[in-house]
């Protein structure tokens, strides 16, 4: 069975899903939805599809949706589908509020079908291959720093960039955020251009998370220092070095490591092929619509923190 996916929303990102989806094996390109109709138009164009400018337009047409509109309408577009009885990928952050993040929840789980919240990082292969590696981190140590984006800002940079990094790291560390310092700056914007925060869980690791998108240079990475070993994740170069303490017979202790084996691939990709075979399987999507939930609470905390 081909599933057939509709994307609602192609411009910075929903342009991607469409060309990876026209492609992808077990899924059809059903429609391009936009509000924009000359996007929309392009796109379906580009694809070989058809166009809407109104999602509902699509419901009860199609077997699943992903959804890259803004985020103030995730919820909005997510729930009628989820409601049908549609799986939905829904990009990050999965909702502007708790409440509603709560809602498309409920909804997916009344009718009994999957939510997927497009944390992209999970599925980069830099990630996959240093997860194997990690057992018992206490310091992580984050830079997500951008240049000034061209698209839509209609949040702050926590849930902007930082989001990304936060749900990484409740993946590798298996406790609860305890406590929660952070401060933010608006520069070009009315909202928050960079932000830091230090987030204490409960079984004693500390992630210091530092986010930018005014920045000259681009910098996506993660260090993380365990007992006898330090790791650190290029995510935009999917490459992982790994460092090891080894103890020698009598001797001075040795350190001994390098880059790790990496099969590079496009981790949208991989995040949509997840979905589309969650869809075929009935099985959970590797980032749940609670995963997503759980990144956007400590996100809230974070930017609550700043303003207390």
């Amino acid at each position: 069975m081909t599933l057939r996916v509709a994307v609602i929303g192609v411009g910075y990102l929903g342009r991607h899903h469409a060309r990876i989806l026209s492609t992808l094996p077990g899924a059809e390109l059903a429609a391009v939805v936009d509000t924009n109709r000359a996007r929309a138009d392009e796109m379906a164009a580009a694809h070989g599809t058809r166009s809407c400018a109104d999602y509902r337009d699509v419901i009860g047409q199609v077997d699943a949706v992903t959804i890259a509109a803004p985020t103030e309408l995730h919820a909005k577009i997510a729930i009628p589908f989820l409601s049908a009885g549609i799986p939905v990928l829904v990009e990050k952050p999965m909702a502007r509020s708790l409440a509603e993040a709560d809602a498309m929840i409920a909804a997916a789980r009344a009718a009994g079908v999957a939510l997927a919240v497009g944390h992209t990082e999970r599925f980069n292969p830099a990630v996959a291959a240093a997860r194997r590696l990690l057992s018992d981190p206490r310091f992580i140590e984050v830079h997500r720093l951008g240049t000034f984006p061209e698209r839509s800002l209609d949040i702050d940079v926590v849930f902007d960039l930082m989001i990304h990094d936060l749900d990484v790291v409740l993946s590798l560390v298996h406790a609860e955020a305890e406590s929660v310092e952070a401060v933010g700056v608006p520069v070009l914007t009315g909202r928050v251009d960079i932000a830091n925060a230090r987030v204490r869980f409960a079984n004693g690791c500390i992630a210091n998370l530092t986010a930018s998108r005014i920045s000259r240079d681009r910098v996506r990475k993660i260090r993380f220092f365990q007992p006898a070993a330090y790791l650190s994740i290029d995510y935009a170069a999917q490459k992982v070095e790994v460092w090891r303490l080894v103890k020698t017979d009598g001797g001075l202790p040795l350190i001994h490591g390098g880059d790790v084996d990496v099969v590079n691939e496009e981790p949208l990709q991989r995040e949509l092929a997840d979905f589309v075979g969650a869809v075929h399987a009935h099985r959970p999507p590797a980032v749940t619509g609670e995963d997503g939930r759980r990144a956007l609470a400590l996100a809230q905390r974070i930017t609550d923190r700043m303003t207390s």
